[in-house]
């Protein structure tokens, strides 16, 4: 019932507001914000009330739409412990973002989209319909394409756009045959009668092609990346945080609910061609980091090397790898949001993003400098931070099933310390270039809440991932199970 309320309520909000006339302003960002906390708060109590010690789907909901030999096409939702994370982080982004744009001038249409796009998420995240699923998950392209084209701070905007859109449904043509083929063959779109259909080993293997398309193009796993650098150059600054926050899950969370449990044998005998497209995705992303002179750029080939990491973890074969990918997920949506907010703050005060730009920040922005140095420590992987549990479980992980792999990926520690370490001392310290930044600014009170927020989220998620593990724990494991009964059969 909770699940129904959240998604009902965020729906009717949404309809409400498109209804509201625009010159209503002080109303519509009030009601909004009342909104979007309510959808918060409503998360945050069904994280609270998620019963760790069952691995089964909790707050179910069921619509019946067709009922028929033909079409079996239910609305039905649940959360488990694989989407639990996913579905919390969306409204906690969306609340922030909304905060940020606050003062901006075309509040309603940026908001509406914001929220448009939060619903799409979180019933992404918790539907149990691979049909309805493949609707959410390309309807999420329509509010970002329109938050790129629409408020993109460059010329390009549109271009980027574009390549986000035609990258991810291009590579998604082949995900809708493979959905359709799956009903014709189990006469179902359910997840649950789908996980214990058994499709054979060729149809395995041309079927998880079509989902590694699909998911690798939203992640995006090498050489599926070319979008993403180009749309966060042009994105505004909530619409990078989105994409990197919690857009590029999508993808995880599609290899955790579908391909690891519906194509346990094709997981196996494709997991060389990942380790090698991750280990290239690595390497290839940090130095291409190293390289970058746009402050955004250098952050967006960030997400790149750890996301490749995160598709270790997922098919590593065992219970730490995948729990990790899962953590390290969350961990990248907490630290990639609040460098691009902190990146985001310096633009929207200096207007630029060029890094030779900057220099000598520390003096005259303290309190932004401590935030900057905290989430690139993180973004390094230090311990005591969010990113260094994830990462060091996933290399632990990976190690257990190909030790060769993760030593090579290991390198990405050394080379994240390089790209990090060299954009904080550009930025932080040095000489205060008086000659670009005349007028000085420090952190709003707005802002500093922002961040302040990751901040404990990201410290909590360090110190502290036991409770985050003992929650996902028996979900986890149930899906390893399963993929171990299917393959030894």
């Amino acid at each position: 019932m909770l699940l129904f309320v959240i998604l009902s309520v965020l729906f009717i909000c949404i309809v409400f507001l498109v209804l509201t006339p625009k010159n209503h302003l002080i109303f519509f960002k009030k009601f909004t914000l009342y909104a979007s906390s309510f959808i918060l708060l409503a998360s945050t109590f069904l994280f609270l009330n998620f019963d760790s010690n069952n691995s089964n789907f909790q707050f179910i909901t069921t619509f019946k739409l067709f009922n028929s030999i033909i079409w079996n096409l239910d609305f039905s939702f649940g959360i488990d412990g694989i989407s639990l994370y996913f579905f919390f982080l969306t409204p906690f982004l969306a609340f922030l973002c909304l905060l940020f744009i606050w003062n901006e001038p075309f509040f309603k249409y940026y908001a509406l989209l914001i929220l448009l796009l939060e619903l799409f998420l979180l019933l992404a995240f918790s539907t149990l319909n691979i049909f309805l699923f493949y609707v959410f998950f390309e309807g999420i392209l329509i509010p970002i394409y329109l938050i790129i084209g629409m408020w993109g701070s460059r010329e390009k905007k549109i271009r980027a756009a574009y390549l986000l859109f035609f990258y991810t449904i291009g590579c998604s043509l082949l995900f809708l045959t493979s959905i359709l083929f799956m009903h014709v063959q189990s006469g179902t779109f359910n997840v649950d009668e789908l996980i214990l259909f058994r499709f054979n080993y060729e149809e395995q293997l041309f079927l998880w092609v079509a989902f590694f398309l699909s998911f690798s193009s939203k992640i995006p796993m090498f050489p599926f990346h070319i979008w993403l650098p180009e749309a966060h150059v042009e994105a505004p600054t909530v619409g990078s945080v989105l994409l990197a926050g919690i857009l590029l899950k999508l993808g995880v969370y599609g290899f955790l609910r579908f391909s690891l449990t519906i194509f346990p044998l094709a997981c196996i005998y494709y997991s060389p061609l990942i380790y090698i497209l991750s280990l290239i995705g690595v390497i290839f992303a940090s130095f291409s980091a190293i390289k970058q002179t746009d402050l955004k750029k250098i952050i967006a080939y960030s997400s790149i090397s750890h996301m490749s990491l995160v598709v270790f973890g997922v098919f590593s074969g065992n219970v730490i790898g995948i729990e990790a990918a899962i953590l390290q997920s969350v961990s990248h949506g907490f630290i990639s949001s609040a460098l691009f907010f902190l990146i985001g703050i310096l633009y929207a005060n200096y207007h630029s993003r060029f890094l030779y730009y900057y220099g000598g920040i520390a003096q005259i922005m303290p309190l932004y400098s401590i935030f900057f140095l905290f989430f690139i420590m993180s973004n390094i992987a230090l311990p005591g931070t969010s990113n260094f549990v994830g990462e060091f479980l996933l290399l632990l992980g990976l190690f257990q099933k190909s030790p060769i792999s993760a030593i090579v990926a290991c390198t990405s520690v050394v080379f994240s310390g390089a790209y990090s370490l060299w954009l904080c001392n550009r930025i932080l310290f040095g000489n205060l270039k008086t000659v670009y930044l005349l007028y000085f600014f420090d952190l709003s009170f707005k802002e500093f809440y922002i961040l302040f927020t990751l901040f404990i989220f990201s410290l909590f998620l360090g110190l502290f991932p036991n409770y985050f593990l003992d929650i996902i724990h028996l979900s986890t494991i149930k899906l390893f199970i399963y993929k171990t009964n299917v393959t030894t059969l």
